[in-house]
């Protein structure tokens, strides 16, 4: 891959903007340095517990100029899917501040065409996974926002949803639908909306399963940091190669060659 063939670059946000609410010391100055080199820009999130106005509004507070209109999440790319399958009852299992997102639909417990899993944090329990298993094993479908393991917060790594996204599938033997990163269908969505083809992005991540894999899998290379969740041993386990690997984003401009210098290993 030729960084000068580069057109346009998916970031993730937690991990390589930010961790919590510090950012990551220097990345603005790098993203405002890919900005004036004409490179387009996207911010690809699995967040789930905010609407992207307000992950816009995080942003804004923390210092990143970045438009509304250059984020996608998978809040949006979930909606938009139930939109394409015709779904009007759907059990939604997600913070009260995404609700708004979904009220074209009907939010019910029973007898639901669909079971939709986001983050709802400490309201798990075990009455909680044994009703959504019966209305999966009663034929609802089965669709997540994604099926992330972990995520680095400021206190330490926190589990994510995709523990209770696996243990369902298991239960229940109905495979869910992923609509985040990794799924192919969310990155090649983003793409058709900047206007360029697999081999013109690159994908940043500190995820190399959700993040590089994902993007990978759609024919997007990938640039992985040594921020966030970023671990070591994991890279070294992992089937997937990045394209490069940098200490954080601030690497990145250095590397795609639009500060005079050659960067990222």
């Amino acid at each position: 891959m030729h960084a000068g063939r580069i057109k346009a670059l998916l970031f993730d946000l937690d991990g390589v903007l930010y961790v919590g609410d510090e950012p990551i010391p220097g990345a603005g100055e790098a993203l405002e340095r890919i900005a004036a080199a004409g490179l387009q820009r996207a911010f690809v999130t699995n967040t789930t517990t905010r609407p992207a106005r307000e992950v816009w509004e995080k942003l804004q507070r923390l210092g990143f100029a970045i438009e509304a209109g250059e984020i996608f999440t998978a809040v949006s790319a979930t909606r938009a899917y139930l939109r394409e399958q015709g779904w009007q009852r759907v059990r939604l299992l997600v913070r009260d501040s995404i609700l708004p997102e979904f009220e074209e639909f009907t939010i019910t417990e029973k007898d639901p065409e669909a079971v939709v899993i986001g983050d709802i944090g400490a309201a798990w329990d075990y009455a909680l996974l044994n009703s959504v298993f019966r209305n999966l094993m009663d034929g609802a479908c089965f669709v997540a926002m994604h099926r992330n393991k972990y995520w680095q917060t400021e206190e330490g790594l926190r589990m994510d949803i995709g523990a209770f996204v696996a243990g369902l599938e298991f239960v229940s033997g109905v495979k869910p639908t992923i609509v985040g990163k990794p799924s192919a269908p969310f990155f090649t969505s983003v793409l058709a909306r900047l206007g360029v083809a697999p081999e013109e992005a690159v994908m940043i991540g500190d995820d190399i399963e959700s993040d590089i894999g994902g993007g990978n899998a759609a024919g997007v290379c990938g640039y992985l940091v040594r921020t966030g969740k970023f671990r070591e041993d994991v890279l070294a386990a992992s089937a997937v190669q990045p394209e490069a690997v940098g200490q954080s984003i601030t690497d990145l401009p250095r590397w795609l060659g639009v500060d005079g210098a050659q960067g990222g290993t």
